[in-house]
């Protein structure tokens, strides 16, 4: 068994960081795992309900960028470990709230960068602070290639900027400080809990209500698909064996042209629903393209699968399928998300 250590996630109600506090939690009894979210608008409390009584876990609600909050809570808990996933992550918010990212992304990331280092001085044997990043940050590629580990950074969104500057803090604060750290840079996650402003929840939701299904541009932005708890288990991989100072791409191994990913969705939602066949292909609607739209994502992720043996359980089908049939038996959790009242859970659960 694993030794006991106290391990603070950050943006655990989020989608992704809900998975990886769920598989924290049931895999190691020994941890401690503390959840840190802010409860902005994606945050969301009814991701982790059958965990709220669980003797270890603890909620606490709470900003990155308070730096007297979270000092304190690093001197009355000792985290050992940090895996930070709180973040702004909707690169159209960014272009019309750019200094939101701003303060979330790189300020959070820094006023925790202190609060570890401060609290463990120099004494950090066993100790680790994991950042999660994307891999919006290399930029784009064209029609081939890959980004690997070493691809300069090139953003072209606040988004990108913002998570590419929370990068380098932490690679400073490892060559400065001699802080342990390891960074992960990971390719669009979809699958079960995602906030409805995502492409594949967003979709989802509209094809059930009968509503438009907003593609920009010509369809053909490519991306690559990583299913989310793939992405969990990676993160755990990562945190208890990856090398520090080291940075790991995370890719599904899934490239998939927007317009050909969107047609798939409707077929399977076709079929789920009893409709005729293309019948949600008619809801389709090509709208303008955003400001600095990236033409292709692509990961190599052999270097996890080599050191790690890490791999997707799922191909991108079958993901989908599995995602698809969640929101459709959770139909609550989403109404409930499109009018809000998630936000209420918090109050009611808290006090």
């Amino acid at each position: 068994m694993s030794r006991s250590k106290t391990i603070l996630i950050t943006g655990g109600a989020g989608f992704i960081g809900s998975h990886v506090v769920r598989l924290f939690v049931q895999k190691y009894p020994n941890y401690h795992i503390y959840n840190l979210d802010a409860l902005t608008y994606a945050g969301n409390l009814e991701n982790l309900s059958d965990l709220e009584n669980q003797p270890n876990y603890t909620f606490i609600k709470g900003d990155i960028t308070d730096e007297l909050f979270i000092q304190e809570l690093f001197d009355t808990y000792k985290f050992e470990g940090v895996i930070h996933l709180a973040a702004e992550s909707h690169v159209d918010r960014s272009i019309t709230d750019p200094l939101a990212f701003v303060k979330t992304n790189v300020i959070g990331t820094i006023v925790l960068l202190n609060a570890f280092k401060d609290c463990w001085k120099d004494d950090f044997e066993d100790k680790l602070f994991y950042h999660i990043s994307t891999d919006e940050v290399y930029g784009t590629l064209g029609e081939t290639g890959l980004f690997i580990e070493t691809t300069p950074y090139d953003p072209n969104s606040p988004y990108s900027a913002s998570k590419a500057s929370s990068d380098h803090f932490v690679r400073a604060y490892g060559e400065t400080y001699k802080l342990p750290y390891v960074i992960s840079n990971c390719s669009n996650n979809y699958g079960q809990n995602q906030f409805p402003e995502k492409l594949i929840p967003l979709f989802i939701n509209n094809i059930i209500n009968n509503k438009p299904l907003p593609v920009y541009g010509d369809g053909n932005y490519t991306r690559d698909w990583l299913y989310v708890k793939d992405h969990a288990i990676a993160i755990d991989l990562i945190f208890h064996k990856g090398k520090q100072g080291e940075t790991y791409n995370i890719g599904g191994f899934n490239e998939w042209k927007n317009i050909d990913l969107v047609k798939l969705l409707c077929k399977q939602m076709d079929q789920k629903l009893n409709r005729a066949s293309k019948a949600s292909e008619q809801l389709i609607t090509f709208v303008k393209d955003r400001p600095g739209h990236d033409l292709r994502y692509a990961i190599d992720a052999s270097k996890i699968k080599n050191e790690l043996s890490w791999e997707p359980s799922v191909t991108f089908e079958q993901g989908l399928e599995l995602t698809i049939d969640w929101y459709l038996n959770n139909k609550r959790w989403l109404a409930n998300i499109i009018n809000g009242a998630y936000q209420a859970y918090y109050q009611k659960q808290y006090g």
